[in-house]
């Protein structure tokens, strides 16, 4: 993985507005590699702080990271059994969204 699908992964992340959440499979078809959902969840893995990791989850609804639990439900979004409720209304597609 090079830096700069790192840093695109990272650009496009930021963009998630607070309240809502986006998938891995999401933002690797935004940045032009739609099978790269995995490389996603590793950039993420690393990113830098002002990067909201925490709103990027598995395209299930399904947090990956049991820790963002707290910040999610701290931005309003409802939480059962690790998955988000109402996940298709809180869903952000940055290739519709954009």
């Amino acid at each position: 993985m090079n830096e700069i699908f790192k840093q695109q992964v990272w650009e496009i992340s930021k963009l998630i507005p607070k309240g809502r959440v986006s998938s891995y499979g999401a933002i690797a078809k935004a940045v032009g590699f739609p099978n790269h959902s995995r490389h996603v969840g590793k950039a993420m893995g690393g990113c830098p702080k002002d990067v909201p990791a925490h709103r990027v989850i598995s395209s299930s609804g399904t947090l990956s990271v049991p820790e963002f639990q707290e910040r999610l439900e701290a931005e309003g979004i409802e939480i059962e059994n690790f998955r988000i409720k109402n996940f298709k209304k809180l869903f952000w597609n940055p290739l519709e969204e954009l």
